[in-house]
């Protein structure tokens, strides 16, 4: 188990990589783990899985939005598509004489409703 938690930062860099990231001779500074650039120019912590900006003396930190909300608005959209999904199901539902697919129609219907729950509860 300990191996594998000292491997999943490196299989991160190396996922980084091929997805086209560029090793760069910076550090992070909270774990000291190296700093890879994106293809959207942010440097990222690998080890820590989160963005890093380095701001330099005498520099004014970028303005950011709240996380809140950047995820709520990806929220209502996840929600919005996963209604319309529930919406096309139901339509399905009622037009479908086969047992079998409505079996299946069913139990994705369950999924997409425990979904949007999950995402409900997320927003709140």
């Amino acid at each position: 188990m300990q191996q594998d938690k000292e491997d999943n930062p490196i299989k991160r860099m190396a996922e980084l990589l091929r997805q086209g990231a560029t090793l760069t001779d910076l550090s992070c500074p909270a774990c000291a783990s190296p700093l890879f650039r994106l293809k959207d120019h942010t440097l990222w912590c690998a080890k820590d899985e989160k963005k890093v900006v380095i701001i330099r003396e005498g520099q004014e930190p970028p303005k950011q939005t709240t996380p809140t909300q950047n995820n709520t608005t990806a929220y209502d959209k996840l929600e919005t598509t996963l209604m319309t999904k529930i919406t096309d199901i139901q339509n399905k539902i009622e037009t479908s004489q086969d047992i079998d697919e409505l079996q299946k129609l069913t139990i994705t219907l369950t999924e997409l409703l425990n979904s949007v729950e999950k995402i409900k509860k997320m927003k709140a």
